[in-house]
Formats: structure tokens, sequence, C-alpha cells
């Protein structure tokens, strides 16, 4: 076995159904020998990730007032080294709190800057940015300005949506009218063509890019990818490595983008774990153990000799609990 090196725990929040990244995050900590415990955090106590992890606690509403403070205190019962977000909403309050956090713990909030933060969950906020640094997007439109003589389709979604919530294909003024009245605070773009691909980047705590994973979406299931197809794709690689280091975030981002033949067009940018990663961690772009070795004190180098050309097909499963909430095994 060898000799096991320091102990590092990791606290992921809001961990809901993310069973593989918790499996992956003990097995990187197993590959490297090190002495870890992977906590998991959820207010809903029926969330499947929690009965994966080592040991689990029932969180606060993300708006509780007592939030932080419930992370402090797990934080610092645990002796946790990483806290980990997961979901979009968290992202904000953990980026506003994420000194204090660190000044009242001994861990690191993987978390970027609040002004990233700013960039990347409001949508026009994103919009503006790319376009004043060189990157493409999908025009935005003022929903008033659409008429019969617009030149349909058209995309419409939530300023601070995520996971394909509330976003829709618009064919017609009539679709138009019926959706801009149900999405609260909606935005409204030109159809993005092409192929939609999800590209899951790492970056160390200073923002150095380590590795850039292109995935074709090949079939998708409630925002969620379940059928995709790695792809080492140079010009969205380079595209990519171009924004990250003009946008600056840390640890595991997910970007959405658009090909069609050389034209690439951004969706969005969610600085977090995506639901898919799994699979370019399992490529061999492994997150998880980079952020061991980087807890470690390692430098890491970019990297780039994952498998390409493979394909992940995702599927559900099944764990069943008592009252006590204690996993009951089946023959």
């Amino acid at each position: 076995m060898g000799i096991r090196l320091k102990e590092l725990n990791v606290l992921i929040l809001s961990v809901g159904r993310r069973v593989e990244l918790v499996k992956l995050f003990k097995k990187a900590a197993e590959e490297l020998k090190i002495n870890s415990k992977i906590i998991a955090g959820d207010a809903n106590m029926t969330a499947p990730g929690l009965y994966f992890s080592d040991k689990f606690y029932q969180l606060p509403y993300i708006d509780s007032a007592n939030y932080i403070e419930e992370i402090i205190n797990i934080s610092n019962n645990e002796n946790i080294s990483l806290i980990v977000p997961t979901i979009d909403t968290e992202l904000s309050i953990l980026s506003k709190n994420k000194k204090d956090i660190e000044r009242k713990t001994n861990a690191i909030v993987l978390v970027s800057d609040e002004h990233v933060m700013t960039i990347c969950r409001d949508k026009i906020h994103t919009q503006k940015w790319m376009e004043e640094h060189g990157f493409l997007m999908p025009k935005m439109l003022e929903i008033e300005t659409v008429s019969s003589k617009t030149k349909f389709p058209l995309f419409i979604k939530p300023k601070s949506g995520s996971s394909s919530i509330g976003a829709y294909k618009i064919n017609n003024i009539e679709e138009l009218e019926l959706y801009s009245k149900t999405i609260k605070d909606p935005i409204l773009q030109e159809f993005a063509e092409g192929e939609e691909y999800t590209v899951d980047v790492f970056l160390d705590f200073h923002s150095n890019v380590i590795s850039v994973v292109p995935r074709l979406r090949v079939l998708t299931r409630g925002g969620e990818i379940s059928k995709g197809k790695i792809i080492k794709d140079r010009e969205i690689i380079d595209t990519v490595i171009r924004l990250m280091e003009k946008l600056k975030p840390v640890g595991h981002i997910t970007v959405q983008l658009m090909k069609k033949e050389s034209k690439i067009q951004f969706i969005e940018i969610n600085p977090r774990f995506g639901g898919g990663a799994p699979m370019s961690i399992l490529s061999g772009a492994n997150s998880p153990k980079y952020l061991f070795q980087l807890l470690l004190g390692e430098k890491l180098n970019y990297y780039e000799n994952y498998r390409e050309n493979i394909q992940f097909l995702r599927f559900d499963d099944s764990i069943c609990i008592d009252g006590n909430m204690e996993v009951i095994e089946f023959d």
C-alpha cells in the first residue's frame, strides 16, 4: 500500500446526484495514497450523493442566514482542506465569503473571484464582456423590437439561469409571447447553429490552464449531457485557452459553445464542475487528482494527453434507504 500522505479532506456542497464525482474524488485520493475523507452536504437528505460519501451533513438552504456559518463549522469539525461547490446558486455567496471562510478554517474554497462570478452568472454581463474581449456569442435582441419580419428561430432563456431550465428555441411570434411571460427576467438571442460542445477546463489556484477537454454533446436530458464524445478539437482548445487567460477563473470550469465549420460561438460559462465532468475526468484530465496535487504543493503543467474519440453513455442507478437514512443492501 505504501506510506500514506497527510490528511486532505474534501467537502462537496449541494452534492445532489453527483455520485460519480464523489467516487472520483475518493479514487483520486486512493491513487495518490492520501489519507482523505470525502464529506458531502446537501439541504435535501434524499440527495443520492450523500450516501456514497464517507460522511454527510444536512446543510441549511443557500439563502439561510446561517449557511456560511454552517460551512465554517463543518470545515473545522472535519478538518476540511478543500470546499467544492457544485451548483450555480451557491457560487456568488461563496465567492463573497471566500476570504472569511478561508480565514476561519484551514480550507481553500474552490470558487473564482467575485468579478468572475458577476461576468458568468448574469448572461447580459457575459455577453458584454465577451464582445469587449473579442469572443463570439449569439447576438442579443430586445424582445420589444421583434416583429413578424424578424428572422426566426431565436433562443430565449433566463438572465441568471442554469441547467437549461427555462431555455427554449423560439420559432415564431406566438411562442415568443408565451415564453416571455413565463420566464423570469428573460433574454433573447439569435439561434446558434452547429455542433454543440461542452468543454471541461481545469485551472490551478493561480488561474494557469492545466487541461482543456472538448466534449461533443451527442444527447442531453434535462439540460445535462447523457451521451458525449471526447474530441480533441484544436480550434476549440486554443480559443478556450485564450478565453481563460482573459477571464482568469480557478478550478474546474464548464464552457458551452456551438461550432459550425470554423466559427465558434460561446453560449455560457459555468465556473464549477458540470454534471458531465466525469467524462473528461475518466478520459484522463483528472481534475480531482489535480486538486489533491495542488493541495500537496505540487506545481502542475499543461496536460493534453487524455484519450480522444471515446464515447460516454450515462445512465441512472438506484439506492434504497430506510427511515434512519441507512442504505439498504439487496442480494
